[in-house]
């Protein structure tokens, strides 16, 4: 006689399919709501990503017909490209941050004339066709005109746009630093020419990146927006984890191909070597430079810029640098560590962004945004 309640008891047996069953529909319901969210998160991020990749192309083209011209060129645009440029474009990005939407517009170099207007001129297009395209009809729910009443919130978004700006620059600007401080190093010309390439290609990448923190802002902010805290969380965790999973691809790339990725912009074999050696910091750049926008996204999408500016200033400026300037210099590892201090500056921040996120008490997070909103 089987005991009562045993394993093969019909009571316990239809319990127990009962509990598999559902958990079977737990986790396909995880599934179709993993589906849904990212199929949101790409139509957001593709459409900002294209556009991105498209606009900074022109940066890359001008520079690789440059450093075929000759070494000299290369430096000389390098550091028109990685470093004047990207102040203005720190702010801009900050703007569009304000707003999420994409404008651009470029200063061109008074040397090699004909390559920088080339720049000067493709963006000033973008910047006329996107306002053609938000006057005319191509954002008929969200454009009803100029009115006097943009002006009545004028100043909040001057606030937002100036805490975007300065939180987007002093990112966009950190590693640029190398460019620069490799200039008093030995052989400043190849470490000119052989940093800017990878910042080129770390650029070029970060343009998807780019495209997550915005996507992520957008997400963020309509789930709180429209009250659905645990939407919120649920939307930052799939955004983190498809940036993760481009973020490996691109760092196994950048370390199967990066001789043909430096021979894009010279021929040159010393810079191609030192290119070369250098991969495997640009990988791990590449890598940290994926998850960091996306964690970045819910500041934008929550409104507190302000706070990861105030992250940014500490990680990069006051660990990142001066970590970088022993390791280069007092410890003399040149250039690579320089990179490799400034590297830590990056994982400082990212495991600060990433400890706030996981303590961010969501719940309290949507009363602040209605009250912003109303």
């Amino acid at each position: 006689m089987r005991a009562e309640g045993g394993e093969d008891d019909p009571l316990t047996l239809l319990l127990s399919h009962h509990h598999q069953d559902q958990e079977n529909a737990e986790d396909c319901n995880m599934i179709r709501r993993t589906w849904l969210e990212s199929k949101k998160l790409w139509q957001i991020a593709g459409p900002s990503i294209f556009s991105r990749i498209a606009m900074f192309s022109v940066t890359v083209i001008t520079q690789s017909f440059a450093g075929h011209l000759s070494d000299l060129d290369l430096t000389a645009i390098s550091l028109v490209t990685t470093v004047i440029i990207s102040i203005s474009f720190g702010f801009m990005l900050g703007m569009a941050s304000a707003l999420e939407t994409l404008c651009g517009q470029a200063y061109g170099a008074k040397q090699y004339l004909g390559t920088t207007l080339t720049i000067g001129f493709a963006w000033w297009v973008s910047v006329v066709a996107l306002f053609a395209y938000t006057v005319c009809g191509g954002c008929p729910e969200t454009w009803t005109g100029f009115s006097v009443q943009a002006f009545l919130g004028l100043w909040d978004f001057f606030k937002l746009a100036v805490a975007s700006g300065v939180m987007l620059l002093l990112e966009n600007f950190y590693y640029r630093c190398l460019v620069i401080m490799s200039g008093f190093m030995n052989n400043a010309e190849i470490s000119i020419e052989a940093l800017s390439i990878c910042m080129t290609i770390y650029a070029w990448e970060s343009m998807i990146p780019l495209g997550f923190l915005a996507a992520t802002g957008v997400r963020v902010a309509n789930e709180l927006g429209a009250g659905n805290a645990k939407g919120a969380k649920f939307a930052t965790t799939v955004s983190v984890l498809t940036s993760l999973a481009v973020g490996l691809l691109f760092w196994v790339t950048v370390l199967a191909f990066n001789k043909e990725l430096a021979m894009i912009f010279t021929s040159s074999i010393p810079v191609i070597e030192t290119v070369n050696d250098l991969s495997l910091l640009l990988a791990f750049t590449i890598l940290l430079n994926c998850i960091q926008p996306a964690l970045s996204g819910v500041a934008v999408g929550s409104g507190w810029q302000a706070i990861v500016a105030i992250i940014n200033i500490g990680s990069y400026y006051l660990v990142g640098v001066p970590v970088g300037v022993v390791m280069g210099w007092l410890l003399s590892f040149g250039f690579k560590g320089l990179w490799a201090g400034m590297i830590t500056g990056t994982v400082v921040q990212t495991l600060i962004l990433v400890a706030i996120t996981m303590r961010l008490e969501w719940e309290k997070e949507v009363p602040m945004i209605r009250m912003v909103i109303l």
